[in-house]
């Protein structure tokens, strides 16, 4: 593992208390009716299924610091393998993000659960899930400030820190044009001056911010303010497993599980283990 993917590793450990409780706003979104009854095939001729993901991917998917694999969906698809009584033919290996396409075209495996962004050219290679989770942008704001009320008044005028070329400066000056809108390098420089008070505000993604808002690197600077924020012309559609186009089973009961797992609380926990903060 990289030093760079090492220490995210250990802020996102070092943000999760050794009893995580719930915080008012970690209330995952519910992404399935729970009136819809979703088919559940006959899984029972399966010879396995095997999930391929990556090792890079706190809190989704990395090797804690005993070196076991764990993560949210690690414990996710285990929960999925559970519902659908297949959990013998469960298999998880990780590997690296550039191998996992060749992986399921060569029928190595049968899902890919790694937060692959689904785009037009993968749709017309591969099938998807529904969406199970949704990954928001945030803003955090320095705690000596004071800020109340909507973002797009609180901090209108106000200088906002945010990463130059990415998603969340398109979104930031699509949403609040009224923000002084400050482009940084890197992450690091954007939450550094954030800390440093030469800026009132940062957004950028809700998954990370929280963690670091809540981690001894912010030196209890800041909070999150306002949001979350959604969007799917900058965000996309949310995380999907992918699975082979001629396979007609494996997503089908995905979505079934899932389902039935927002419904019983099971996911809702699982989000609470990972994301103790709230992404939302």
């Amino acid at each position: 593992m990289s030093a760079a993917v090492a220490a995210l590793v250990l802020t996102f450990l070092s943000a999760i208390p050794a009893a995580a409780q719930p915080v008012e706003n970690a209330d995952l979104p519910v992404m399935f009716d729970a009136r819809e009854r979703l088919p559940r095939p006959d899984l029972s001729n399966l010879a396995r299924v095997r999930v391929v993901t990556t090792v890079d991917f706190p809190p989704f998917s990395f090797l804690d610091q005993t070196g076991r694999l764990t993560g949210f969906h690690v414990d996710f698809i285990r929960e999925i393998c559970a519902e659908l009584k297949i959990e013998a033919k469960c298999q998880i290996q990780a590997m690296p993000f550039a191998d996992l396409e060749p992986t399921l075209e060569k029928a190595g495996a049968e899902v890919v659960l790694a937060g692959v962004a689904v785009t037009p050219d993968l749709r017309a290679k591969f099938s998807f899930s529904r969406p199970y989770l949704l990954l928001p942008a945030r803003f955090a704001v320095g705690s000596k400030i004071g800020l109340t009320g909507h973002a797009s008044v609180a901090l209108s005028g106000r200088p906002v820190g945010v990463v130059a070329g990415t998603v969340h400066e398109a979104m930031l000056k699509g949403f609040f044009p009224k923000v002084q809108a400050q482009p940084f390098e890197t992450p690091e420089a954007m939450l550094d001056a954030l800390k440093q008070g030469n800026v009132d505000a940062v957004f950028a993604d809700g998954l990370r911010l929280p963690f670091w808002v809540a981690s001894e690197a912010s030196g209890g600077c800041c909070a999150l303010f306002d949001g979350p924020y959604m969007s799917q012309r900058y965000l996309g559609e949310g995380l999907s497993a992918m699975f082979r186009h001629n396979d007609v089973l494996m997503p089908v009961a995905f979505d079934s599980a899932v389902a039935a797992l927002s419904r019983n609380g099971r996911l809702q926990e699982i989000y609470q283990r990972y994301f103790p903060n709230g992404l939302y």
